[in-house]
C-alpha cells in the first residue's frame, strides 16, 4: 500500500512538471551512490505485488496515513499521530511506518526511494568548476513532499519521505567499540585538578547538625575509591578544617602529627562552631581532658606551615597565649585573615600588650583582620598593628578603643572595601570625615558601617552628616548610619546613593514620610523631573531606630506609602526595633494581604517581602561578593572568610543588638 501511494503520487507529478535532468556525479560519487534502476525494472518488480492488492482509493476521501493533526480539544501548538485512515470503505488496517533498508527484501525499497528522489552533483562554492569536491542533494525538481490539506492550509509534511531520504544517504551506523577502561582512567578521574576538586566541594559539610556526630561521611568514603580521588578528596578535606569541639581538635592534631604532609594542606583554621561545654559540663573536666590548650594550640600551629585563615571567638580567648599571638602575626609567612571575634578576656589582652613592641617588622601579610568586640584592647594595639598592614582590604573593629591617629595611621597603599567601626567612643566625627574624604585607602570602600548606640553614645549631628554624604563613593553598596542624629535636608543627600546602595540604616529625628521620598519623587516637582526619576537599588532599609509612636504604623500601612507596595521592588527587608516589631507582629493578617512577612532572630526583627510566585521574576538569594558567603541583609560583622554563616559569627552578624 505504502509503495502504490508513493507511485500515485510521482505519476501525479509526472503530468504537472518533467523534472530536469539530473546531473551525472563524478566517477568515484558514482561508486558511493549506485545509479538507480530503470522504470522498466522498477515495473517488471513491483507488479507482482501489485496485482495482489486492492486499489487504494481516491486521496482526496482520506487523511495521509503516519500524518500529524492539530487536536482541536486541547492546548495550543499539540498534535495527535494518526496511524489509521478514515475510509468510505471498509479496509484492512496497514501499518504506514518507513520500511527499514535492508539487505534482500530491502531492494523494493530502494528502488522506490531512487524513484522518487531526482538528485543532482552540487561543486563547492569557492570553487565552482571543481568535479572533485561536492556534495549530492535532491534535484530543484524534487516533489518528495506531500503536502496535506487540513482546514484548506498547508498545515502538514511527510515524515516518511525524510526518512526514506535519509536511509538512502545516510551511512550504515557504525558499531560501537569495546573500550576497557583501566584502573585510573575513568572520566571523572581525568577531569582537571580544579574542576575535580569543585566538585568535592560540593560534599562538604562543615558542621552536623548536633555538632558531635561524624561529618563528611561522604568525603571518608571518596578517600577509598581511587587513589586519583584519594588525593583530590585529602585536598579538600584538609584546606578548611572546622573546630566545633575539643576532641575534634585533638583527632585533627594527632593526624597532622602522625603524617606532618597533611598538615602543609591545611589554609584555614575554624573555631567559630565550637562550644566548650559540649564535651564537658564543668570547667575543671575540660581542664584535665587537656585536648585544646595554648600549647597543643600552638603544637598545631607549627604543623601547619601554610595556614591563611584563622578565625576564633570568645569561648577560646584563654587559649590565646603571647606565644600563639606571636606566631600568628610574625611566625606564618602566608597567613592573610585574622578574626578574634568577642575575645574580651584578661587573659587575652594580656597576651595582646605582651606581643605588640615597636621591634615588629614594617610590613605584615595580614589582609583581613578582625577585632570586632574586643573591648578590652588598648589603644596601642591598634597603634602598633595598623600602620604594617600595607595590603589591608578588610578591618572590623566595632566596639574597640581605636583612636583616629590609628585610623589615619593605615599605609596609603591599602584598598580598604570593608570597614566596620561602629561604636568607637574614642573617634571622632571629624577624624571619621577626614579619613574618608582624605586616605587614599578609603577611596574603593564597599562596606561601612558607623552605626553608633543613641542611647549612649552619638558620632555625628546634623552638620556631620551633611558634610559626610557627599563625599561617599560610589563604590559603596552597605551604609550604616543607624544611631546618628538626621533631619529632612538629608533625604536630598540620600537620594542619590540609593541608586547604587543596596543596605542602608537611617538615623534619628525623621519621620517615615521623610524616608518615602527615598522611593517615590515629590509631587511637587516639574513632571519632567519626575519623568527622570530613576529607581532605587535597595534591598535592605533599616528602621530601628525609629522608637515607640516615632514609627507611624497607620502611614506605613496606608496607600500613601511606597515602602510597603510592589513598585517599591527591589527593597525586600525592612528592619523595625524590638517594640515596633513586637505591634507588626500583631497585624500579620495585614502584612500578609499587602505580601509580607516577618521574621526574627534573637533581638532583631524583620518585614520581608513573600518570595513571587511569578516564574518570569528572578530569584535573588541575595550572595554577594562583598558578603563573603553571607546571604541575609544587614549583617553586623565583618567576615573574613569566605564561608557559610554559622556558629558565634551567626550570632554577632545577624542575631545581636548593635
Amino acid at each position: 500500500m505504502v509503495i502504490l501511494h508513493h507511485l500515485n503520487t510521482f505519476a501525479a507529478m509526472d503530468h504537472i512538471q518533467t523534472p530536469s535532468p539530473p546531473i551525472t556525479p563524478p566517477a568515484h560519487q558514482e561508486r558511493l551512490f549506485p545509479a538507480p534502476p530503470s522504470p522498466d525494472e522498477c515495473n517488471n518488480m513491483i507488479m507482482g505485488e501489485a496485482q495482489n492488492r486492492q486499489p487504494s482509493p481516491d486521496r482526496a476521501s482520506r487523511s495521509s496515513f503516519s500524518s500529524i493533526r492539530e487536536n482541536e480539544n486541547t492546548l495550543t501548538q499539540t498534535f495527535t499521530h494518526s496511524k489509521v485512515s478514515h475510509l468510505d470503505v471498509d479496509e484492512e488496517v496497514v501499518d504506514d511506518r518507513t520500511p527499514e533498508v535492508t539487505p534482500g527484501p530491502s531492494t523494493l525499497n530502494k528502488i522506490h526511494a531512487f524513484n522518487m528522489i531526482q538528485t543532482q552533483f552540487r561543486p563547492p562554492v569557492t570553487q565552482p568548476n571543481s568535479r572533485l569536491r561536492g556534495y549530492v542533494a535532491p534535484a530543484d525538481s524534487f516533489q518528495g513532499w506531500k503536502g496535506i490539506q487540513v482546514k484548506g492550509k498547508l498545515a502538514s509534511r511527510s515524515f516518511g519521505d525524510l526518512t526514506i531520504l535519509n536511509n538512502v544517504w545516510g551511512s550504515p551506523p557504525k558499531a560501537p567499540r569495546n573500550v576497557t577502561i583501566r584502573p585510573g582512567e575513568a572520566a571523572i578521574e581525568r577531569l582537571p585538578a580544579e574542576i575535580l576538586s569543585a566538585i568535592i566541594n560540593l560534599l562538604v559539610l562543615d558542621v552536623p547538625p548536633n555538632g558531635v556526630t561524624r561529618r563528611n561521611i561522604d568525603l571518608m568514603s571518596l578517600l577509598l575509591t581511587s587513589k586519583t580521588l584519594h588525593f583530590a578528596t585529602l585536598s579538600t578535606l584538609y584546606s578548611q578544617i572546622t573546630i566545633p569541639h575539643s576532641r575534634i581538635f585533638h583527632k585533627f592534631l594527632t593526624h597532622i602529627a602522625e603524617h606532618q604532609t597533611l598538615g602543609t594542606i591545611v589554609r584555614r583554621l575554624d573555631f567559630c562552631h565550637f562550644n566548650p561545654s559540649q564535651l564537658f559540663s564543668t570547667a575543671a573536666e575540660r581542664s584535665q581532658a587537656r585536648n585544646l590548650t595554648s600549647e597543643t594550640l600552638l603544637r598545631c600551629l607549627e604543623l601547619t606551615p601554610n595556614l591563611q585563615e584563622f578565625l576564633v571567638q570568645e569561648h577560646i580567648d584563654q587559649d590565646l597565649s603571647a606565644d600563639v599571638l606571636r606566631k600568628l602575626f610574625l611566625g606564618l609567612e602566608r597567613m592573610e585573615a585574622l578574626d578574634f571575634c568577642g575575645c574580651t578576656s584578661t587573659f587575652f589582652k594580656d597576651s595582646f600588650t605582651a606581643i605588640v613592641t615597636p621591634d615588629w617588622p614594617a610590613q605584615l601579610s595580614i589582609r583581613r583582620l578582625s577585632l570586632h568586640k574586643c573591648l578590652t584592647l588598648p589603644s596601642t594595639v591598634f597603634e602598633t598593628i595598623l600602620p604594617r598592614l600595607t595590603r589591608l582590604t578588610h578591618l572590623d573593629v566595632a566596639g574597640t578603643r581605636i583612636t583616629d591617629a590609628a585610623l589615619m595611621s593605615i599605609p596609603y597603599s591599602a584598598r580598604i572595601t570593608q570597614l566596620n567601626i561602629a561604636k568607637c567612643k574614642l573617634l571622632s566625627a571629624r577624624g571619621v570625615i577626614d579619613f574618608l574624604a582624605n586616605h587614599p585607602a578609603a577611596q574603593d570602600i564597599v562596606y561601612l558601617s558607623l552605626a553608633t548606640d543613641a542611647r549612649s553614645h552619638q558620632l555625628f549631628d546634623v552638620e556631620d552628616i551633611s558634610k559626610l554624604l557627599p563625599i561617599l563613593p560610589t563604590t559603596l553598596k552597605s551604609l550604616s548610619l543607624k544611631g546618628s542624629k538626621m533631619d529632612p535636608s538629608h533625604i536630598d543627600l540620600l537620594r542619590p546613593l540609593t541608586k547604587h546602595l543596596e543596605e542602608l540604616s537611617i538615623g534619628r529625628s525623621l519621620l517615615l514620610e521623610d524616608v518615602n521620598r527615598l522611593f517615590v519623587p515629590d509631587e511637587t516637582e516639574d513632571v519632567e523631573k519626575q519623568l527622570e526619576w530613576v529607581p532605587h537599588t535597595l534591598k535592605f532599609l533599616d528602621l530601628s531606630d525609629f522608637w515607640g509612636n516615632e514609627l507611624d504604623l497607620v502611614y506605613l500601612f496606608n496607600s500613601r506609602c511606597a515602602i510597603m507596595k510592589p513598585f517599591s521592588a527591589p527593597l525586600e527587608v525592612v528592619e523595625l526595633a524590638e517594640d515596633v516589631f513586637r505591634r507588626v507582629v500583631k497585624s500579620s493578617a495585614t502584612l500578609q494581604r499587602m505580601g509580607w512577612r516577618t521574621s526574627e532572630v534573637g533581638s532583631r526583627g524583620w518585614m520581608v517581602r513573600q518570595k513571587s510566585q511569578d516564574p518570569s521574576v528572578p530569584h535573588d538569594d541575595g550572595s554577594r561578593g562583598w558578603k563573603m558567603g553571607a546571604e541575609a541583609w544587614g549583617m553586623r560583622k565583618i567576615p573574613v572568610a569566605r564561608a557559610e554563616v554559622g556558629g558565634m559569627y551567626g550570632s554577632f552578624m545577624f542575631g545581636r543588638k548593635l
